[in-house]
């Protein structure tokens, strides 16, 4: 049996940057439908919510190109939180970094390194990201996992780690690969994953230009350079397969967005589509966090425990994304999963289910959660804890 608590109208809160993927639901009040892309897939996603507000072929697989360096930023940005590798490492170049020497970097875009340099991790971690140089990635890769084969078995251990059904990584730089594919979707969630944890590692992407070896080269991205839209990344990627690909993140105010592109027929049109999408999203949706971890959003009568009532609330900030304008009719009520509570309860133990409500229609769920851990309590409490259930089995609430 359910026990439902009343609704209650929630009070507006800034969103923060927790990451919740949830499935797509339908808003209670609509918004103008989203531009037309021109792309052979696409998505817009709220990186605080996840909440997908547009999609087109958003699980077709296609050839992902440069855009598989963003898991190549995210194992060396993962490495350096860690403590495997340091900034100031110095990294010896290797035959197969060579551009000279390896006629599949030849044509494409490199940091231009030669074998015997040695380069500090973080100019070539600079040479990944800002140069998008594919021998800066064979370098690197080598440095911090010992051979490319290895450093790819990483990058897929993050893509099973993150649960990605569509992706699959056969090179650490993107260039054509048979049995290398991706999807708008999971592009998405990995520059999401890229933004939450490795943020010292995602902000290298908002750096416009880096210079090595007397060779400056700009940063690909050029909505970096927009005065629409507060861009900070995140990657380009272009082959003749793949065609035109770009994953975009700006913020406005509390909200942050990634857009992902995939096979446009142009250069400029992956900006422009991605450019549409994101002032499309700015422009009607929101994102709100109405209820965070660190207050309770309930109170409820504990048996059995060394307690009488124990705070309710979520484990992670709840982020939503909702039509602007609508925070006013937001709404939400809790449905625990069992008639009573029962100790003893562990921290962060789910015992029911948020429900956020638009105009009457569930938008959203999250999990309800205990907020502090709950022992039994002693003999005789929980002797008189039985005996008072059974009078609030027979008379309700009078006995709480």
């Amino acid at each position: 049996m359910t026990t439902t608590r009343s609704s209650r109208r929630l009070r507006y809160a800034a969103a923060t940057s927790l990451l919740l993927f949830v499935a797509p639901v339908t808003f209670a009040v609509d918004a103008p439908a989203p531009p037309q892309v021109e792309a052979k897939a696409w998505i817009l996603m709220d990186y605080a919510s996840g909440k997908v507000l547009a999609e087109g072929n958003a699980d077709d697989r296609l050839d992902p190109a440069s855009l598989t360096k963003m898991m190549t930023s995210y194992v060396v940005g993962q490495a350096l939180k860690s403590g495997k590798i340091k900034r100031d490492d110095m990294v010896t170049v290797g035959q197969d970094a060579w551009a000279t020497g390896n006629p599949k970097l030849k044509g494409s875009s490199l940091m231009f390194l030669k074998p015997g340099d040695r380069i500090p991790v973080s100019e070539l971690n600079k040479g990944i990201v800002i140069q998008s140089g594919n021998d800066a990635c064979i370098a690197l890769a080598d440095y911090v996992a010992g051979s490319q084969d290895a450093f790819i078995g990483l990058m897929n251990n993050y893509v099973k780690a993150f649960g990605l059904k569509n992706t699959h990584f056969m090179t650490v730089h993107g260039l054509d690969a048979e049995g290398q594919y991706s999807t708008a979707r999971d592009m998405a969630l990995i520059g999401q994953a890229l933004i939450r944890d490795v943020p010292e590692e995602y902000a290298l992407n908002k750096e416009k230009e880096f210079t090595f070896n007397r060779i400056r080269q700009m940063n690909r991205n050029r909505l970096l350079w927009s005065t629409n839209l507060k861009v900070d990344g995140i990657k380009t990627g272009h082959t003749s397969g793949a065609g035109n690909n770009l994953v975009a993140s700006a913020t406005e105010n509390d909200m942050r967005l990634i857009s992902v592109v995939l096979g446009t027929a142009t250069d400029a049109a992956r900006f422009r589509e991605s450019e549409k999408l994101l002032t499309w999203g700015f422009r009607f949706y929101e994102t709100v966090t109405p209820i965070k971890s660190d207050k309770p959003f309930a109170q409820q009568r504990v048996w059995f425990g060394d307690r009488k009532e124990v705070n309710l609330g979520v484990e992670k900030d709840a982020a939503l994304t909702i039509p602007k304008g609508q925070m006013k009719n937001l709404k939400a009520s809790y449905n625990l999963a069992t008639q009573q509570l029962e100790a003893p309860l562990k921290k962060n133990q789910v015992v029911g289910t948020i429900d956020f409500q638009l105009n009457g229609k569930t938008i959203e769920q999250r999990p309800l959660v205990v907020m502090d851990e709950v022992p039994e309590g002693n003999f005789f409490s929980r002797i008189l804890d039985f005996v008072l259930m059974q009078f609030h089995t027979l008379f309700g609430k009078w006995f709480n």
